[in-house]
């Protein structure tokens, strides 16, 4: 079972973040066993050069289908090139229906990939290295059937919104 979900967890992989121009910064972070324990905060750096372009970020998460909540509760901390925070929030994301448990994202399997967005037309300030934290905020430590956590950071085209 295990070789299964890895195999479709790279073919989703694939299809789902495939290429793209826009695409500026995005990386994921592997959960240990599916365990996602609450003082485990992946970082993500994040290397801004156009100021004068908007972004998009995007929450990256993958969990099974065995995971036990419609949500997520988020912890997102995001801090500047001079190392001063800039912003730190909690944010509920959605991974499938409250009423009928059908799960969101695009799926494979058992296993699914959410892309959701929390910054849209951002401005990022200043050039350097941006660093993103997640850590998971629910009830349970550690939060199972998380399979990884990640970010994306891409330019929004001129002309599309």
């Amino acid at each position: 079972m295990k070789v299964f979900q890895l195999i479709a967890s790279l073919v989703l992989s694939v299809l789902l973040f495939g290429c793209d121009d826009s695409v500026v910064y995005k990386a994921h972070e592997d959960i240990k066993d599916g365990l996602w324990f609450i003082k485990n905060k992946p970082e993500f750096k994040v290397e801004i050069k156009d100021t004068t372009a908007q972004y998009n970020v995007y929450y990256l998460f993958r969990n099974t289908l065995q995971y036990p909540y419609y949500n997520l509760y988020l912890t997102r901390q995001l801090t500047g090139p001079d190392g001063k925070t800039i912003s730190n929030a909690l944010e509920e994301l959605f991974v499938s229906s409250e009423i009928t448990g059908k799960p969101y994202g695009k799926g494979l399997g058992d296993l699914f990939d959410h892309k959701v967005p929390f910054l849209k037309n951002y401005s990022f300030p200043h050039s350097g290295k941006y660093t993103f934290t997640l850590s998971q905020s629910m009830r349970q430590n550690p939060l199972p059937f998380v399979l990884s956590v990640g970010i994306s950071v891409e330019k929004v085209r001129k002309g599309v919104k």
